[in-house]
């Protein structure tokens, strides 16, 4: 079944890929692409449209949907809760923080992103460091519940830029970004975004056993030799990195961490080993499919956000559904 699993997601996103490379307002048939990636000479529109503008955007995809899904599997795994997202401690709260007051102050898009991944860290900084000093209570808990505090807090703080922006020119830019986009992602972006999520991605993969021990008690997992608080920070601050270089670069997309990791796990079982690779390859094919449709299904494009959600809404209640076995 796992192997089944595995070729069915490849295909799928390999499928998905070309897909997205094909259908748009310029249409591009499979003779073209492969053209292009084979070095041959095409009409200089087609290779403008593949290696400009599509290309981005389709690593871009790729790369926020891994990330998601990775993120979201490791806290589900963590927290020990199927209703754990990437953004439980704030990290995409406070990206949109650090991304407005950007907008808010007439900054450039450098700027705007480098905030935005700095507002992300520095929410989960703040949360953890407010929760691991909450004594008498159970760790995990006290996290979610500070995460909880500190983003209501963040999000008012947004509320409040977002009543003081120019109505005409910064509100409107404050929205788009907090709908989410992969509309103006430039290669530029994948290179300062791609070695973060690598940053957070690869220690996960080397300690992807390790990752299973905090599934368990924490009594349990220190008999096996694990310290579980060093494990804990480590694994907070991979998908931290994950998620905020996600976020700073593509703005929020919501149910990506929530839902494929349920999706993976009804696949492949719980074993974070299996699971990882699995939900990374899940991610990506679901946000390029959702990113396909936001740009061909109306004349105005439709932002990724609105549309996760109104997919991932139904898929996850049937995904409830189907998951009998204990979590």
């Amino acid at each position: 079944m796992t192997r089944v699993s595995y070729l069915a997601a490849g295909g799928a996103l390999f499928g998905l890929i070309a897909l997205a490379f094909a259908v748009g307002r310029y249409p591009v048939s499979m003779a073209e692409l492969l053209s292009v990636l084979l070095g041959q000479e095409v009409r200089p529109n087609v290779e403008t449209v593949i290696l400009q503008v599509r290309g981005p955007r389709v690593l871009a995809a790729l790369l926020v949907g891994a990330a998601l899904a990775a993120a979201g599997t490791a806290y589900q795994g963590m927290f020990r809760n199927p209703l754990v997202s990437p953004d439980i401690l704030g990290v995409s709260t406070g990206a949109a923080l650090g991304a407005v007051l950007g907008i808010f102050l007439s900054q450039g898009i450098v700027f705007i992103q480098f905030a935005a991944f700095i507002g992300g860290l520095a929410a989960v900084g703040l949360v953890y460091w407010i929760g691991s000093r909450l004594r008498g209570h159970d760790p995990l808990l006290a996290l979610v519940l500070t995460g909880v505090v500190i983003g209501t807090l963040l999000g008012s703080a947004i509320a409040l830029l977002k009543y003081l922006a120019d109505p005409y020119n910064q509100l409107p830019a404050i929205t788009y970004w907090l709908l989410g986009s992969l509309a103006s992602i430039s290669p530029k972006d994948l290179l300062v975004a791609a070695p973060f999520a690598l940053a957070g991605l690869v220690p996960m993969i080397l300690l992807r056993w390790r990752m299973n021990l905090l599934a368990l008690p924490d009594d349990e997992a220190r008999a096996l030799g694990v310290d579980v608080r060093r494990l804990r920070i480590l694994v907070v601050g991979c998908a931290t990195l994950m998620t905020a270089s996600a976020v700073a670069i593509s703005g929020i997309i919501g149910w990506v961490g929530l839902l494929i990791p349920h999706a993976a796990r009804l696949l492949v079982g719980p074993d974070f080993g299996r699971l990882l690779p699995l939900s990374m390859l899940l991610g990506a094919a679901f946000l390029l499919a959702v990113d396909t449709l936001c740009r061909t299904i109306a004349t105005i494009e439709v932002p990724p956000g609105v549309l996760t959600a109104l997919i991932g809404t139904p898929f996850f209640l049937w995904l409830f559904a189907l998951a009998r076995r204990p979590w």
